[in-house]
């Protein structure tokens, strides 16, 4: 063996595993090392996400990707997706997380994996706060305003008595709007679009009342990335038992988190 052929041995070797370390760095050194995690977060879906007076996206999952960020100790680089491409974006590496009130079903988990959870979303039948609702049976003889067909409508028909009054409605501003003047005691719908009701109207002084179906929100991390989704969930983990996604929970839907799965 000459030595030229020795040292292109050598240097095709050292090659080799160059490119081996490479392919074995994960997301999360890549995150650590570049003090950078790109995070997908929605943008027109309050109050989960959407572009506050200052023009800055804010909203429930903004306030999550920052939490998790600063937990890493690095910076959050927001990228803003829509329920169409965020699933794309993350198996393409344009973002390490999608933070998009993201549900999880046995599809999805074909091609992603899930952190446990760390919000709610659920539908719901709201009022203002001076109406004691405590029960079913107390909307009996009252009004709600509902979208027609949506979740909601369906889920509250299985439990209301049957005295209730229904004002449906073709689409969600219809119904809020109808509310939102005094045209219903109550309103059934999902916990983003009260959310939003409340944040835009807080006079009318709108809270939960009774749950009809809860679908909790979920972190999304790229197959293959078991670090990066073990730490997110230990911050989870973390935040949880220290009230702080309570507290988000509180102040962006004004409802507790309840029983998060894990």
């Amino acid at each position: 063996m000459t030595a030229s052929f020795s040292r292109r041995l050598l240097v095709a070797g050292l090659s080799l595993l160059a490119l081996g370390a490479a392919q074995a760095q994960t997301a999360l050194d890549t995150i650590i090392k570049s003090k950078t995690i790109k995070i997908a977060i929605p943008t027109d879906y309050p109050p989960y996400g959407f572009v506050g007076p200052d023009m800055k996206p804010q909203g429930l999952d903004v306030a999550m990707a920052e939490l998790i960020a600063a937990k890493l100790g690095v910076k959050a680089e927001l990228v803003p997706v829509t329920s169409a491409n965020r699933i794309p974006y993350l198996q393409t590496k344009k973002a390490d997380l999608v933070i998009s009130t993201l549900g999880k079903n046995p599809e999805r988990e074909k091609v992603i994996n899930f952190s446990a959870a760390y919000a709610p979303f659920y539908q719901a039948v709201f009022a203002a706060k001076s109406l004691s609702i405590k029960s079913w049976a107390d909307l009996a003889g009252k009004s709600v305003a509902v979208t027609r067909g949506a979740m909601e409508d369906q889920e509250l028909a299985k439990v209301a008595p049957p005295t209730l009054e229904y004002k449906r409605f073709e689409d969600n501003n219809a119904t809020i709007a109808a509310f939102a003047a005094g045209q219903t005691q109550l309103l059934a719908t999902s916990a983003a679009v009260a959310g939003n009701l409340m944040q835009r109207n807080p006079g009318l002084n709108t809270e939960y009342k009774l749950l009809l179906k809860d679908s909790p929100c979920f972190v999304g991390v790229a197959k293959g990335e078991d670090a990066l989704l073990a730490k997110v969930n230990q911050i989870i983990a973390a935040a949880k038992a220290a009230g702080e996604l309570e507290a988000l929970s509180k102040k962006w839907l004004g409802r507790g988190t309840g029983d998060l799965p894990s």
